[in-house]
């Protein structure tokens, strides 16, 4: 039953900020859990929503995770419309424009998010949209495992409080496919297709439990130890991401 409150208590959230602001929604999703679960509650708020696949040199099968999740929705909700934008020649074109000594895998993966956070906004403008966050607890808040203007760059966030856990649960209750539900996390944006528990070097369900730690402990583990210095590190690191832009406040006694 909490589940069931739990998916109305969102809906009334992003049913009310999108009305008062009179706009419709724009999400965009990779074939992933979060943006599955993100563009299935947004459908369920009965506001136009157009979702959005922005491939760029995509792994098949999470395209395909993607297209059946639109078609799923597409076939639900007479509110929706899915749209497709594939930008692999753009991003190539954009790779081939930049000297080699100022790329790298990193920053053409974070180019990559960039790109797909333009196109939403390119499709909000002309729609009176608003881009919609797909991000969890864990990784906007916690360690900051986004692209700064990238999927980062969004409008209003539905599940930014909920772990990645609780995502799992409401995603399940919500009709989302099994193969969604089971696939390993990534962000898509690297050519090796890594995972994001690759990436990071711990499991969304240790970081969790990372995360919930509010005293020192000793009696720790040696596995436990690692992933607390895992996440530790990762907060730290990534504030800038979580936290404002700082601002040069000039005193008032020095203004021209």
């Amino acid at each position: 039953m909490h589940l069931n409150k739990l998916k109305n208590f969102i809906t009334n959230w992003i049913n009310a900020y999108s009305k008062e602001n009179e706009k419709n929604l724009i999400v965009g999703i990779s074939g992933g859990i979060d943006s599955a679960l993100t563009s299935t509650l947004c459908a369920m708020t009965n506001l136009k929503t157009f979702i959005v696949s922005i491939p760029i040199h995509q792994k098949k099968r999470e395209l395909h995770r993607a297209n059946k999740h639109m078609d799923w929705l597409l076939a639900s909700h007479s509110n929706v419309e899915t749209i497709t934008i594939d930008l692999d020649h753009v991003f190539d074109a954009y790779k081939g424009s930049i000297p080699s000594k100022y790329q790298s895998e990193l920053a053409l993966a974070n180019s990559k998010a960039r790109l797909r956070m333009t196109t939403l906004y390119q499709i909000a403008t002309t729609k009176n949209g608003i881009v919609v966050g797909t991000g969890n607890k864990v990784e906007d808040f916690g360690i900051g495992f986004f692209t700064k203007y990238g999927d980062g760059g969004v409008d209003i966030s539905p599940i930014g409080d909920l772990n990645k856990s609780e995502v799992r649960s409401l995603a399940k209750f919500c009709g989302i496919s099994q193969d969604i539900l089971e696939a390993d996390p990534t962000d898509g944006l690297w050519e090796d297709g890594r995972t994001d528990e690759a990436q990071i070097g711990a499991t969304y369900k240790e970081l969790e439990w990372a995360m919930s730690l509010n005293e020192k402990r000793k009696d720790l583990t040696k596995r436990e130890q690692t992933v607390l210095e895992i996440y530790n590190k990762l907060h730290t690191q990534n504030q800038h991401k979580m936290t404002e832009i700082p601002i040069c406040n000039i005193p008032n006694e020095i203004r021209p």
